[in-house]
């Protein structure tokens, strides 16, 4: 008997570092769609910024994140403990559950700050082409060793919204709709870019430098969201986890096929042209729609809660341009908008999940992160600024703030 469990702890545990390790890709994906997708004046920042936030992720989880989200001396608002605490053995090194032995301590925090440093990664390509670096990586500091982390305990973590039956698998919600809401919140109060609208509110494209980088980012998305989703099963040491897995794989892959099929042709229908970066977007959209329940579904209505979601990302695309919230990569619709589809899609595949507790979820996490992003960007902009100058902005950030020139030997374009 000893033997056995000792067998499962080890699967689980080797699954927890492999799932986390693809989830990890997904910040090499992040990075390479935004930078794709902006200006080449404007990509040695986008690199940076995105090692950086990453980098910051990993820190402040281990600071403080991960106590917040899951130290068991907390309340059903806020968990609090010891570093590393969370659920651990005697010894402090195993998760337990059950009474078991389950998986060690370490590969659980290894794939839990991954998670984080997705959710700041929306927040990067939402402000481009105009926020000053330092203040977003301030910024950084406190939504992933804060604010994430304590919505995140709310459902996770044990709090009042698992309590309420909240059901969110991977993070429709807690990862993606608490990006978008605090990026939404940045975007706000960090105002368009220039020349993106005109003096009568006319709307001008800034296409981005390198779409194959930004395809390249795509697929890289789309392969770490194995490891998003099907990691989320939290165990790998049993025949019905190992067909849960299976299940999430396919139900993530064909969500992410009906996202991008269906975005590239509402974009046909809409624009008279097969719009790449519609498609690209609607593939991380179906993936978004999936997340908070890819293990229940067929994988037929996989594909349809994917191809929703892929719509509604372009409708609410062209919806923010409209309002004139400037969004150069669609960030907020991709994770924001299509992240409470796929909360509210849950429903449809769930005997357990209820209308009123999905709701909720949905109101605690976007009030809560909206609300306390926007006091946060606030006093940033008081303290420091958080947009650079129109001159800088013209000039572009990668000489600004960085001094060098992603790629020297062309011209930047203005």
């Amino acid at each position: 008997m000893e033997a056995i469990v000792e067998i499962k702890y080890v699967l689980n545990t080797l699954w927890f570092v492999l799932a986390g390790a693809l989830v990890m890709w997904m910040a090499a994906g992040f990075t390479m769609l935004e930078a794709g997708l902006v200006r080449t004046k404007n990509t040695t920042e986008i690199l940076t910024k995105n090692v950086a936030l990453y980098s910051i992720a990993c820190i402040m989880y281990l600071l403080i994140g991960y106590n917040l989200m899951y130290g068991g001396e907390g309340n059903s608002f806020i968990g609090s403990g010891a570093l590393l605490s969370g659920i651990a053995g005697p010894d402090g090194t195993s998760y337990i559950v059950d009474g078991i032995q389950h998986h060690a301590m370490h590969a659980d925090f290894f794939f839990q700050v991954v998670f984080v440093a997705t959710a700041m990664s929306i927040v990067s390509g939402a402000v481009a082409e105009r926020m000053k670096l330092w203040a977003f990586l301030a910024f950084s500091v406190v939504l992933t060793g804060f604010i994430y982390p304590i919505q995140g305990h709310w459902s996770w973590g044990g709090g009042f919204l698992a309590d309420l039956g909240y059901s969110d698998y991977a993070g429709s919600g807690i990862v993606h709709l608490a990006g978008a809401a605090a990026a939404l919140a940045g975007v706000l109060i960090l105002g368009p870019r220039r020349g993106k609208y005109g003096p009568n509110g006319q709307i001008q494209a800034i296409p981005g430098a390198n779409l194959p980088l930004a395809a390249l980012g795509m697929w890289v998305l789309w392969l770490g969201w194995f490891g998003f989703n099907g990691g989320s099963e939290l165990a790998n040491d049993s025949k019905n986890a190992a067909d849960a897995i299976a299940a999430v794989f396919l139900n993530t892959n064909t969500a992410a096929a009906g996202g991008l099929l269906a975005a590239l042709i509402t974009a046909r229908l809409l624009f008279g042209k097969s719009d790449l970066t519609m498609a690209l977007n609607g593939a991380l959209a179906g993936l978004v729609a999936i997340t908070a329940g890819p293990s229940a579904p067929s994988p037929l209505l996989a594909t349809v809660i994917g191809a929703i979601g892929g719509v509604l990302a372009v409708f609410s695309i062209i919806s923010l341009d409209k309002l004139k919230i400037d969004d150069p990569v669609g960030a907020i619709s991709v994770h924001g908008v299509v992240g409470i589809w796929g909360v509210l899609a849950v429903l449809l595949s769930s005997d357990d999940a209820t209308i009123g507790a999905q709701l909720a979820g949905i109101g605690a996490i976007f009030g809560f992160v909206f609300v306390v992003s926007l006091v946060v960007w606030y006093i940033l902009k008081v303290i420091m600024g958080i947009r650079v100058s129109e001159e800088e902005e013209y000039e572009g950030l990668d000489l600004v703030d960085c001094g060098m020139e992603a790629y020297p030997e062309f011209s930047s374009s203005k």
